[in-house]
């Protein structure tokens, strides 16, 4: 019988998951919290479990908004939320050809480096299937929260569904022990401030 234990660390998608969508954001003053998404958070902080932030940003590759306002608008998200312990940023478009934008499963692998946990033992939250390809190509687990954005065969291809934040948590909190294979540690060094690919 397996013991309970917690994730190596969760994920989250930005926007549509802690943060209300306004497509291309500039403006922190827009910012607005999802229902549960203080308290989720502050169980998972509770618990120890290292939180971190995963998102897509390709309003600066398209020049819809600057790099600067783009950190305003995280640091806005912080003020609301609390501290991350990582935020793996990918400011490309599609036709740039990047490996770190969703669903390609480059922000996962960074942030779980940055955590020093595998990918394999973080939980990635999101709202839409870009979301859970990448946690399924990192071979992490992934968890669909639909919002109103969400199409129905995304949520019809997700391996895992909740129906909120509060349920994410609940899920992710209660997961039983899984064995592991054993790895070598790897010398990933703790990033300070937000990794922008």
């Amino acid at each position: 019988m397996f013991e309970k234990r917690r994730p190596g660390a969760v994920l989250f998608d930005r926007d549509g998951t802690l943060i209300k969508d306004v497509p291309y954001n500039g403006d922190p003053r827009l910012v607005e919290p999802m229902p549960g998404a203080v308290e989720a958070l502050g169980r998972l902080r509770r618990a120890d479990v290292p939180v971190a932030v995963v998102t897509n940003q390709s309003g600066v590759a398209k020049g819809l908004l600057s790099p600067d306002e783009m950190d305003q608008v995280n640091a806005r998200v912080e003020e609301l939320l609390g501290p991350f312990d990582a935020w793996a940023i990918c400011v490309h478009d599609d036709a740039d050809g990047c490996t770190c934008r969703k669903p390609a499963p480059g922000l996962v692998i960074r942030a779980a480096a940055v955590l020093d946990v595998s990918p394999r033992d973080c939980v990635v939250v999101g709202d839409i299937g870009r979301d859970m390809e990448a946690a399924r190509a990192a071979g992490a687990r992934g968890i669909l929260v639909p919002t109103r954005q969400t199409l129905e065969e995304e949520i019809e291809q997700a391996a895992e569904v909740a129906d909120d934040l509060t349920d994410v948590v609940d899920r992710v909190l209660s997961a039983p022990e899984l064995p592991v294979a054993a790895a070598s540690a790897a010398p990933w060094a703790r990033a300070m401030g937000w990794s922008r690919w």
